[in-house]
């Protein structure tokens, strides 16, 4: 018998495709409709670095959505989005004033301290949105030099414990945040579920209310891979391409980055991808408020449901569906809504939720 050849390249499936977990939007795959756009995009030569066609293209649907001034810099994954985003709004000695909850301050490894060399200036939230007077608590000492100075104020949308921020909210954080020389990036990852949920557009929370910069989500929204950064105040930015490159997020073969966001915002399907996520989140809420025992921490307003239930519950639970603690301490647990969960998805949680608390 021949030794089995190392070199054989034909693909074999190694998951269950049915199976579905609410650990995160990140679980899964690709929509059906990007992989198609990644088939449209591929054969023959384009140019490199971002000087193809599709990169070209996704700029007037960037402005179709975000104003005439926006401009898209598409990257890799989100942290690179963030902190390339970050180093473009602060000096050497500038410092981001965020949320205690944010994803850069607790989900991102240090990225933006280790990498962008920039100090995080955080403040503790009971929903996780920053307010005005929140944010003037770290708002101040720009005289000082024996303190990084707070250049930049980042705040999530939708935020890191599943909340919203309304436009006006968003709007009295820029004006506030201007008013002290300081500008504000948005951390999109799940902007389109915001959008959905609010019923608005998405210029209506970032351009029109003032925003400097957007780190706009694709992955959690149904793409393969890739974000993009927008820059929507060209005054507030410097140097944003030679950033990209320093940081490793330039990537040469763009057009397969350009195009999963092309299929995503040139129609409906960020939004279609949005409200089903949004959808699954709230049938799920609500099957959960109809156990005893089990308490809802957060308003469901986007595509996550924060609860708390007993220990011994959830580790029994975690055996058939994959999901995550958010504090173990205290019993706490985030379930996450996609684009492909299904109805039946969520029915088949809540029916073994409810057998393992009469347990």
């Amino acid at each position: 018998m021949n030794p089995p050849n190392p070199a054989r390249t034909d693909a074999r499936r190694h998951h269950d495709p049915e199976v579905r977990g609410f650990a995160s939007d990140n679980y899964a795959g690709a929509h059906p409709e990007i992989l198609a756009a990644l088939a449209l995009a591929n054969g023959g030569h384009q140019v490199a670095y971002g000087g193809d066609d599709y990169t070209e293209n996704l700029q007037e649907i960037v402005r179709g959505h975000f104003g005439p001034r926006a401009e898209a810099f598409p990257v890799f994954n989100g942290t690179g989005a963030n902190v390339v985003a970050l180093q473009a709004l602060t000096d050497r000695w500038g410092a981001v004033i965020c949320a205690e909850s944010a994803h850069i301050n607790v989900d991102e490894g240090g990225a933006p301290e280790r990498m962008g060399g920039l100090k995080l200036l955080t403040v503790p939230t009971p929903d996780g949105k920053l307010t005005p007077d929140l944010i003037d608590r770290q708002a101040y000492g720009w005289d000082d030099e024996h303190r990084a100075m707070p250049q930049a104020v980042s705040i999530t949308q939708s935020t890191e414990l599943g909340t919203l921020y309304t436009p006006d909210e968003i709007r009295a954080i820029c004006d506030h945040a201007h008013a002290h020389g300081m500008t504000v990036h948005l951390d999109g990852s799940r902007i389109s579920n915001a959008a959905a949920s609010l019923d608005t557009t998405m210029a209506a929370f970032t351009t029109e209310a003032g925003v400097d910069l957007v780190s706009l989500g694709g992955t959690k929204n149904g793409a393969l891979f890739g974000e993009a950064i927008l820059v929507l105040n060209p005054d507030a930015v410097r140097h944003m391409k030679h950033l990209r490159k320093l940081s490793m997020q330039l990537a040469s073969k763009m057009r397969f980055v350009s195009v999963q966001l092309e299929a995503l915002l040139a129609g409906d399907l960020w939004l279609r991808n949005a409200r089903h996520a949004n959808a699954m989140a709230r049938r799920l809420a609500e099957g959960v408020r109809a156990v005893p025992g089990v308490e809802i921490l957060h308003p469901v307003q986007a595509n996550g449901v924060f609860a708390r239930l007993p220990h011994d519950v959830t580790e029994r639970l975690q055996k058939r569906f994959r999901f995550y603690f958010w504090d173990e301490a205290a019993g706490d647990v985030r379930w996450m809504c996609a684009f492909d969960t299904t109805e039946d998805d969520v029915d088949a949680f809540v029916a073994a939720l409810k057998e393992e608390m009469a347990r």
